[in-house]
């Protein structure tokens, strides 16, 4: 395991990578609604990036098949847990959720967020299943400080959703991030405290509880080779964070302020 510790001037530039990241989940949250495809969605958030002078990290990105992710963002609906394929056919419609997992590639450092949307009124279950999972988020992040260890963070994120009788899923995790998208170490959202990497001031991490509403387990869609589904057909929630660790009190380093102002504080 190699883990890098970024300077005050790389994290920098981290944070502007990610606050592009944030900026492009505002704009996609202009888009969401009943009718819009997926694929809409992806090209409004292509060119929204490279506009803003960014790369979309994640179109071409390869998976163990050698297979290129054809789209700039993932559109996870309903019981795609992650990497959903962008594609005309999939078309929003009212009480779906989707998640919109984006990375940009600015300046050479790289953002990474997720944030799960409802388009129009979805029911109070999915919404407290969206809650639960935001709240984990957070308090996630309030145990990545500089002292603790990974087991921190992914205890913390396991209690927080067990509790409500969610379940975790486990075959996914967090990541380091930098001049990758994916460093060491990994950061699952489970596991037990005071185990795993010690966390150091200077490591940014990417924080993403991944959700079920029913049983945990998954599997890859055949079809695309990317999409990783629920196995009950139950929905799914993901939230993600970038964030850099510091002593006391780490620094998010994503922001969901744009998503907010226009969605509101649903959850």
């Amino acid at each position: 395991m190699k883990i890098f510790l970024k300077t005050e001037d790389e994290i920098e530039l981290m944070r502007r990578a990610n606050r592009l990241v944030g900026m492009t989940l505002g704009e996609l949250a202009r888009h969401i609604k009943p009718g819009i495809s997926t694929l809409q969605l992806d090209k409004i958030a292509d060119e929204f990036i490279r506009d803003h002078g960014a790369v979309p990290t994640f179109k071409g990105f390869p998976n163990p098949y050698g297979a290129p992710f054809p789209g700039s963002i993932c559109t996870s609906v309903n019981s795609v847990v992650v990497h959903g394929v962008p594609n005309s056919k999939t078309v929003l419609k009212e009480g779906d959720i989707i998640t919109i997992d984006c990375g940009t590639l600015l300046d050479g450092f790289n953002g990474d967020s997720a944030y799960t949307f409802c388009v129009g009124e979805v029911s109070e279950e999915v919404r407290q299943l969206l809650k639960t999972t935001k709240e984990s988020l957070y308090i996630g992040i309030e145990n990545a400080v500089a002292g603790k260890r990974v087991g921190d963070i992914g205890s913390a994120v396991q209690a927080h959703c067990e509790e409500q009788g969610y379940g975790i899923v486990r075959e996914l995790t967090g990541h380091g991030i930098g001049r990758e998208m994916h460093e060491d170490p990994s950061i699952p959202n489970y596991g037990r405290r005071g185990n795993g990497a010690l966390l150091k001031s200077g490591m940014c991490i990417a924080i993403e509880p991944m959700i079920t509403m029913g049983d945990k387990a998954i599997f890859l869609d055949a079809n695309d080779r990317w999409s990783i589904c629920t196995r009950d057909g139950k929905c799914a929630a993901h939230f993600e964070h970038t964030i850099a660790v510091r002593r006391g009190k780490s620094e998010i380093l994503s922001s969901f302020e744009e998503v907010e102002s226009i969605e509101g504080q649903l959850y």
